[in-house]
């Protein structure tokens, strides 16, 4: 079954470009291509793509403010931001806006592929230029809670499996790395988001970094 990929791009040879490379993939189809936001949102809902990879800059209705749409209005597609900004002031809003996948345009081609595959599979993912600048925000902020060190709040195994998520694993490789089932690391995981109060797999490595949990 193939991944089915709609492209929001206001550039017409990036989208020709992407759509050729794209369509080399054996397990990836591209189903559609928009010009701005509010064209992305319609084929979305037309076409019910599994994953839009959209721009950022564009015109009539920008990716940050398009990603937003999607998310409030539950349609059910993961949005990917590709593009050429990799500063604070364009990620973040990206990522609350609901973006699980942020990379640069020139990103090295089997990345971005092996991105889309692990996005489709349910993970967040971000170039490491990305993950640089989420980190530095992390640290910069006053508000997190230390009330008490995030050792004493987890249990051994699961700062076993938090050492994992910061490599990058997915729950099948910690499975096979610690020598418990999916299902158990599943649990963990879980587990790990409720006592952090953090969302998802990317605040929880950057999390670890930041208490030094990460080796």
């Amino acid at each position: 079954m193939s991944i089915k990929i709609l492209i929001a791009d206001d550039h017409h040879v990036v989208r020709r470009g992407l759509i050729f490379f794209l369509n080399t993939q054996e397990d990836i189809e591209v189903i559609g291509e928009a010009s701005n936001g509010e064209e992305a949102i319609n084929l979305i809902k037309e076409l019910k793509p599994d994953i839009v990879i959209m721009d950022l800059s564009m015109p009539i209705i920008d990716g940050i403010e398009a990603t937003s749409r999607i998310k409030n209005e539950g349609l059910a597609v993961k949005v990917m931001i590709l593009t050429s900004f990799y500063d604070q002031d364009h990620i973040l809003p990206a990522i609350e806006a609901g973006a699980v996948g942020y990379y640069l345009k020139d990103s090295d081609p089997d990345e971005l592929v092996s991105a889309i595959r692990k996005i489709y599979d349910g993970e967040n993912q971000y170039h490491s230029k990305v993950t640089t600048q989420l980190v530095s925000a992390l640290t910069r902020k006053t508000e997190v809670k230390q009330e008490q060190p995030l050792q004493d709040k987890l249990t051994k195994r699961e700062i076993d499996v938090l050492r994992e998520i910061t490599k990058g694993k997915s729950n099948k490789e910690i499975a096979s790395a610690l020598f418990i089932t999916e299902k158990t690391v599943k649990t963990h995981v879980s587990n790990i988001l409720a006592k952090t109060q953090l969302q998802d797999r990317t605040q929880l490595a950057l999390y670890a970094i930041r208490n030094k949990i990460a080796e």
